[in-house]
């Protein structure tokens, strides 16, 4: 019975993002963040129940990726193509207030076509997920950022627009070249030869562990202090302690 409960909660993952797929798709963003984040909660206790039971297969193994493929790889394709399709559209109708004679093919097609763009991250993160199977070096830890990672930045932006009352932070989420450069950011640095440390703790002591517990107190701050905002800053600080933690090993 045990060898089949880290599979059920990878189940549970891969349920929680059929959900989210529907609700991002009929631009209910808010709700299918509450799925992702449920998916990657999931995620998180397939892998310590395997851990804890010591449960190896390649079964397991190849599920995980397909349920990660869908909550950390398609839905966040699907938010940022809505994000995207609402930040153009909003240039597109106060361009199309201006007079007609000022627009060019060029920027017609741009604001029509942009939103698809989004899609390169389902695609990044496929490619991501099958080379992570067959790459031995990514055991302990990863190169390259996990999906969740990127997962839970982007479903942090129309989180951030719902809960914070910020024209700020509004502006620049709905702007159509931050996303661009995100979603293009984001894509690279998936599949990008940048060694990341795991919070997988095969000892519980300080030694050793000493990146992660600072990662998380930080963490702890940063959530405390900017709550919803504190997502993709988490994320960030997560690859510059990993950045830190490269140069030092190198020295």
């Amino acid at each position: 019975m045990k060898k089949h409960i880290p599979n059920l909660f990878t189940l549970l993952n891969l349920l929680s993002g059929m959900i989210a797929i529907l609700l991002a798709a009929s631009d209910r963003l808010v709700a299918a963040a509450g799925f992702v984040l449920l998916g990657i909660f999931f995620d998180f206790f397939d892998g310590f129940f395997a851990r804890k039971f010591d449960i190896v297969g390649e079964l397991g193994k190849q599920l995980d990726s397909l349920a990660d493929m869908v909550t950390s790889g398609v839905v966040p394709g699907i938010m940022m193509f809505q994000l995207l399709l609402y930040a153009s559209r909003e240039r597109w109708f106060m361009e199309l207030s201006c007079e007609r004679g000022s627009w060019s093919t060029f920027e017609e097609t741009f604001y029509y076509y942009i939103p698809f763009l989004g899609l390169l991250i389902p695609l990044a993160a496929a490619y991501r997920l099958a080379n992570f199977n067959i790459d031995e070096r990514q055991t302990s830890s990863f190169i390259g950022l996990p999906t969740p990672a990127l997962s839970l930045f982007v479903l942090s932006l129309p989180l951030i627009l719902f809960y914070e009352e910020s024209s700020f932070l509004a502006a620049w989420i709905q702007n159509v070249y931050f996303l661009v450069g995100l979603t293009l950011l984001g894509s690279y640095l998936l599949n990008a030869n940048i060694p990341l440390f795991s919070l997988k703790f095969k000892e519980t002591g300080w030694k050793g562990n000493e990146i992660k517990f600072i990662f998380l107190l930080l963490s702890a701050v940063l959530l405390a202090f900017f709550r919803v905002v504190a997502i993709p800053l988490i994320i960030v600080l997560y690859v510059l302690l990993s950045v830190i933690q490269n140069k030092k090993l190198r020295q």
